[in-house]
């Protein structure tokens, strides 16, 4: 296992050291928005994490490697490459055998995560039932991974693209908690609220992560989602957004755009339609996540240290 597996210096240095560690999935990069604003997005998103108490790991995958934790050269390296691959559980061990450039989604970014011993992963949103699924089956591996893998997302909720209801039925069915922070409704992404109340919430990460805490310590096997809505000034008008993803759906039901390929269509002609509002959210979102999750690490870090000492 050791040998697929490298840390950064400095991943392993907070690994020796006892500090907080907060994972980051690299689809976002590849596959979420373009070159050069990908990296810069990346760079930021990571001095967050260092800004506010935690060690960033960036996962990618790299000669051979699951890399945890990336350096400055070899994110410019990832950010820059046209042929990075998308990996979601079932592609891993091929990409890591054939040595490709993979991007890590938030499922495989979990698997790898946990791999690491690093608990806390922030990403943008989670992948969920997509809209028609009753018929296709269409349901991303991110909600299986969430109901057997020991890692919290935090997130801003799941992309308003796909059947927010059934996403929410799923991961109730499969046990994965659902809790908002500082909502009482589940976020879609690019708003700040849907239709949907949560079981869960809380205004305060000491709370998330006691309960993140005792989740496993009762062995609980699975992750938990924490949703953790986009800031106001950033939020798109929901009737408005809510019309061009309908747009966006129809044209890639037009064009039998399914699966993995999906989601990158459909974000690309919502970025279109929105003239590059709807990226300036993404990345908006992303930065908020990013100093809540590593908030959520740093009170989770403390708490568990106690038990050890």
């Amino acid at each position: 296992m050791k040998k697929y597996i490298e840390l950064s210096q400095e991943v392993q240095q907070a690994k020796d050291e006892g500090k907080p560690i907060v994972a980051l999935e690299s689809t976002i990069i590849s596959h979420g928005m373009p070159y050069p604003e990908n990296v810069k997005m990346a760079s930021e998103v990571e001095q967050i994490v260092r800004d506010n108490g935690a060690v960033p790991a960036t996962i990618a995958i790299m000669d051979g490697k699951i890399k945890v934790g990336l350096t400055a050269d070899e994110l410019e390296l990832f950010g820059s490459s046209s042929d990075v691959a998308k990996v979601s559980r079932r592609d891993l061990p091929q990409i890591v055998a054939e040595k490709k450039l993979g991007a890590t989604t938030v499922a495989t970014t979990m698997i790898c995560a946990d791999l690491a011993g690093i608990p806390i992963f922030v990403t943008g949103g989670i992948g969920g039932v997509h809209r028609g699924a009753e018929t296709t089956m269409d349901i991303s591996a991110d909600l299986e991974e969430l109901a057997k893998t020991d890692v919290a997302v935090i997130c801003a909720g799941a992309k308003s693209i796909l059947d927010l209801g059934l996403t929410l039925e799923y991961l109730e069915t499969k046990g994965v908690p659902v809790i908002g922070y500082g909502t009482e409704y589940l976020p879609a992404f690019f708003t700040r609220k849907s239709e949907f109340p949560l079981n869960s919430y809380t205004d305060s990460v000491d709370v998330i992560a006691e309960t993140i805490k005792t989740k496993w310590d009762l062995n609980l096997k699975g992750g938990a989602v924490i949703a953790n809505p986009i800031p106001e000034q950033y939020a798109m008008d929901e009737d408005y957004i809510n019309g061009v993803i309908d747009q966006a759906v129809k044209e890639a039901e037009e064009y039998d755009i399914t699966g993995k390929d999906s989601t990158p269509f459909l974000l690309s002609k919502i970025k279109e339609a929105t003239k590059g509002k709807s990226l300036e959210a993404n990345i908006a979102l992303v930065k908020h996540n990013a100093k809540v999750g590593t908030q959520i690490a740093v009170s989770y870090n403390q708490k568990t240290a106690k038990v050890l000492n």
